[in-house]
């Protein structure tokens, strides 16, 4: 009895050191009909960190990103690729998390700008051509610890 009651504690730790890792500030993962993702991420959640983005850098790795966390659902939100130097996808998720509009391959150094469209509270940017080719489309949900009360996929969950 006394064993059974370990491996239960055991198994419980790791649940949670699972839902622990999940929610982890550095990570986001991303679930729907195609599977899962998981991509490593540098936060920009102030004006500064928004503006300066990716721009500047020759490479980024595979598994990495950057997450864009606004206050509130903005009115309209639109990237451009000044100033950056990879392609990129760049994708749109509202309040819940949910992903709402994809940039699929934007463009290094062009200025043209790449509506995301309103109710827009988070940006994940990822190399370009991998949302494609992952599946992520609209409807995908997104869970990081950054995501309010109102979370489609909660952490923890």
């Amino acid at each position: 009895m006394r064993r059974v009651k370990c491996l239960a504690l055991t198994f419980g730790l790791g649940l949670l050191a699972q839902t622990a890792a999940a929610c982890d500030p550095a990570q986001v993962e991303l679930r729907g009909d195609w599977g899962q993702a998981r991509f490593r991420v540098e936060i920009a959640d102030d004006a500064a960190e928004r503006a300066q983005g990716l721009m500047y850098r020759d490479s980024m790795p595979k598994g990495a990103g950057m997450l864009f966390i606004y206050e509130r659902p903005q009115v309209a939100v639109a990237f451009w690729m000044k100033n950056t130097l990879i392609p990129l996808d760049i994708i749109y998720l509202d309040e819940t998390g949910t992903v709402r509009h994809i940039a699929h391959e934007a463009k290094p150094k062009d200025e043209t700008p790449l509506p995301g469209g309103s109710g827009i509270q988070y940006v994940l940017e990822i190399n370009g051509g991998l949302a494609r080719s992952l599946g992520i489309a609209e409807g995908t949900e997104l869970r990081h610890p950054g995501i309010g009360p109102d979370a489609a996929w909660p952490c923890g969950a």
